[in-house]
């Protein structure tokens, strides 16, 4: 590799709210607010800050159904004024289905989302049951694009190394390859779904070095870390097709 010489990976774009990213657009600036999700007002004022900073995409955590549903209050707060918002996700997919009815993009972790939580022991699969296990992904993972479609919601798939699943974990043990099909899993039923406005994240975490995780694109994004206490700074590029129209805006 010339790293004195080299161009940007060519992506397809995706449509995120009237910001689209990949494609020609420019690398785009995405913060975290720290605010509780159920306080509509201080999320609306910190989201607002940041978008006037220079931020372009606001991520909320939605830890359970009422932070998930109270996205719509902070929405409407946002949107009125031409902002938009993003959702994070973890461990629960209802979740996911109520948040993406409300924001621009929600973000999925592949390796909690139908996955039971990580209990660190090896377990062993065959091949029917891995089989078996895919097929409850696919099964859960489906209704949650159609929402999003219906929605116009793009979605990230955000693979953390620290959250891999045991059953990836048993398959591929602790490697930058489990982490990558922890990815594709998800990606391959988008695909199948014909559902492209998807931005593809991967955090590499090591015990003890929270601080110094990066995130790293195939293909479709890639992401800058600060603290975990902070409000986060991700730049992000994209892989999507083009929004029909009477797409909402903010």
């Amino acid at each position: 590799m010339d790293l004195f010489n080299y161009s940007r990976r060519e992506t397809s774009e995706v449509n995120i709210g009237a910001t689209p990213m990949g494609g020609s657009n420019p690398i785009r600036i995405q913060s975290m607010t720290n605010t509780a999700t159920q306080d509509t007002e201080a999320s609306v004022a910190q989201a607002k800050r940041i978008v006037d900073a220079g931020g372009e995409y606001v991520r909320l955590t939605a830890q359970g159904i009422k932070e998930a549903e109270n996205l719509m209050n902070i929405n409407i707060g946002l949107r009125q004024d031409g902002y938009m918002l993003v959702a994070d996700i973890h461990f629960n997919p209802k979740v996911a289905d109520v948040a993406a009815q409300y924001v621009e993009k929600v973000r999925i972790n592949p390796g909690n989302y139908v996955d039971a939580a990580r209990t660190f022991k090896h377990l062993e699969y065959t091949d029917e049951e891995y089989a078996q296990e895919l097929q409850k992904i696919h099964d859960r993972f489906v209704p949650f694009l159609n929402i999003c479609k219906e929605n116009h919601t793009a979605i990230r798939i955000g693979v953390n190394h620290g959250s891999l699943s045991d059953r990836i974990m048993s398959r591929y043990g602790d490697t930058p390859e489990g982490m990558v099909e922890s990815c594709m899993e998800f990606l391959r039923i988008c695909v199948q779904e014909n559902f492209t406005d998807v931005v593809i994240s991967i955090k590499a975490s090591p015990a003890g070095n929270r601080h110094g995780a990066g995130r790293y694109a195939i293909p479709a994004a890639s992401r800058c870390n600060g603290s975990r206490r902070r409000r986060r700074r991700t730049h992000q590029i994209g892989l999507g097709h083009r929004r029909p129209a009477g797409r909402r805006l903010g």
